[in-house]
């Protein structure tokens, strides 16, 4: 199976819809600022979307913390790597699957999106 064909039968096994989310992240407990080695790119109730300026492998479990505007403290969002893809820019874009579907902790990054798309 080819990655296009890969990629379109993970599209259709989704229940849930994914939007677009940039918001600066870490893993946690690292001492990295947020968002100069992780960012949020999208999100559904089941995984998300993440760039990393570092290589992260498969099956990896990893706690990100997301950076929301207006918010105290960072939505920690914990999940496998399910998938890596090397861009041009040599940074990675990284698919985590949720180790559970947390649809109030996601709502907060929903909401957000939506307000700054407005």
């Amino acid at each position: 199976m080819d990655m296009v064909t890969a990629k379109e039968n993970i599209k259709d096994k989704r229940l849930f819809e994914r939007f677009i989310a940039r918001f600066p992240a870490k893993i946690k407990d690292s001492r990295q600022d947020f968002g100069s080695k992780v960012s949020l790119k999208d999100a559904s109730a089941q995984g998300a979307r993440f760039s990393f300026v570092d290589k992260v492998f498969l099956n990896d479990t990893l706690t990100i913390e997301v950076d929301l505007p207006k918010t105290s403290l960072p939505v920690a969002l914990k999940g496998d790597v399910v998938w890596t893809r090397m861009k041009e820019d040599r940074t990675w874009d990284v698919g985590m699957k949720f180790s559970k579907i947390r649809l109030m902790l996601l709502s907060q990054v929903y909401e957000m999106t939506a307000a700054a798309n407005r």
